[in-house]
């Protein structure tokens, strides 16, 4: 059986390997257009332009059915197809919730955005066999590779 703090990645050359092999990211906790000066909106917004496809769930604004052009979902585990990467802007007090429907969803990864940390939820995903990157920015690491 795997240790599954071999699924916790730190280091940059772990990070970049990681962000080779994913295509799809699934943005929990994007914000709309109408947001666009906030991380949880440029960031995706980043990674989409970049050739990254984006599939948004966003957490609020339950008008919002769109967003970079793509339908927005209301779960992870409802977008049905595969999933490269849960990129999550949530609270770190806002995360437990989520983890049954991240784990559902089964992605190969998940990533908590720059000052966003939850060791419990990051073990119960790693046990999973997840990979999780806690506190980090996704935009900034990208542009690095």
């Amino acid at each position: 059986m795997t240790d599954w703090k071999e699924n916790l990645i730190t280091d940059s050359r772990e990070i970049a390997e990681l962000l080779r092999q994913t295509k799809t990211i699934a943005v929990l906790g994007i914000k709309p257009e109408s947001h666009s000066s906030q991380a949880a909106f440029y960031v995706p917004a980043h990674m989409q332009a970049a050739g990254y496809d984006i599939i948004p769930v966003p957490v609020y604004f339950p008008e919002a059915t769109e967003i970079l052009g793509k339908p927005v979902f209301r779960t992870l585990a409802s977008i049905g197809r595969p999933i490269d990467m849960v990129n999550v802007f949530r609270r770190p007090t806002d995360i437990p919730p989520h983890v049954d429907d991240i784990l559902a969803a089964k992605p190969k990864s998940v990533w908590f955005q720059l000052g966003i940390r939850n060791d419990e939820a990051t073990q119960r995903l790693a046990e999973a066999g997840i990979k999780v990157v806690q506190d980090r920015c996704l935009m900034v690491e990208q542009g690095r590779m």
